[in-house]
């Protein structure tokens, strides 16, 4: 599957958001990455539906929406009604017991589905999920915060994902930049949420074709 790279909104500028959006379809982007964070499940704040609202009307890009929330099924549908194409949900925040019913929940919005896990989850305990989603996203960073440093630890689990899923769309969040986009793709990785290294490199749109070049 071609690489792809996700801008996170979380390292735009606020207060030109459409501008932001108008920066990323020109440098070639064709999807955007939106965090949202609920100051419980992970020690920060971000926004809400209402942003995301606000982003449909401004931009054509896919709006791939990551819930940082400890119940992120309360506002799936809010979520999708504000214009959210696809929906990933933490599943720490979910639980074993309750997983399959959680996906057929977000499914049920319309939306895509994806999942996340945090760094020092173990995707092979999630492994029978993985065959119901559309995407399966690692963070590569503890939650919360931009700009953090990647933690190696976490290739080996997309390793093991890629070998026991080859068509599933891999997805990973957190330090990844010129420097670390070489292993991941080489892991696996073939969705790259990029903050910092998008928004504040000179050439958004060179960083993003070398980017979706590298082959793993």
């Amino acid at each position: 599957m071609p690489v792809r790279v996700l801008p996170s909104l979380l390292s735009a500028d606020f207060a030109h958001l459409a501008d932001e959006c108008a920066r990323c379809e020109a440098a070639g982007a064709s999807v955007l990455h939106l965090d949202v964070m609920d100051a419980h499940f992970v020690p920060n704040l971000t926004f809400g539906p209402f942003i995301v609202e606000a982003l449909r009307r401004s931009t054509r890009l896919h709006l791939d929406v990551h819930l940082m929330m400890t119940d992120p099924l309360r506002y799936v549908d809010d979520f999708r009604a504000a214009g959210a194409d696809a929906i990933t949900i933490h599943v720490e925040a979910v639980g074993p017991r309750t997983m399959a019913q959680a996906i057929e929940r977000v499914r049920a919005t319309g939306a895509q589905v994806g999942l996340a896990l945090n760094p020092d989850t173990d995707p092979e305990l999630w492994f029978p999920h993985f065959a119901q989603v559309d995407l399966v996203m690692f963070m590569t960073v503890y939650p919360g915060f931009g700009g953090q440093s990647f933690i190696p630890q976490v290739r080996q689990r997309i390793r093991a994902t890629r070998q026991a899923f080859p068509h599933l769309p891999i997805q990973v969040d957190g330090g990844i930049n010129r420097q670390t986009i070489p292993l991941v793709v080489a892991d696996g990785a073939d969705r790259l949420v990029c903050g910092n290294a998008f928004f504040k490199d000179a050439d958004p749109a060179a960083f993003l074709r070398w980017a979706e070049s590298i082959a793993p």
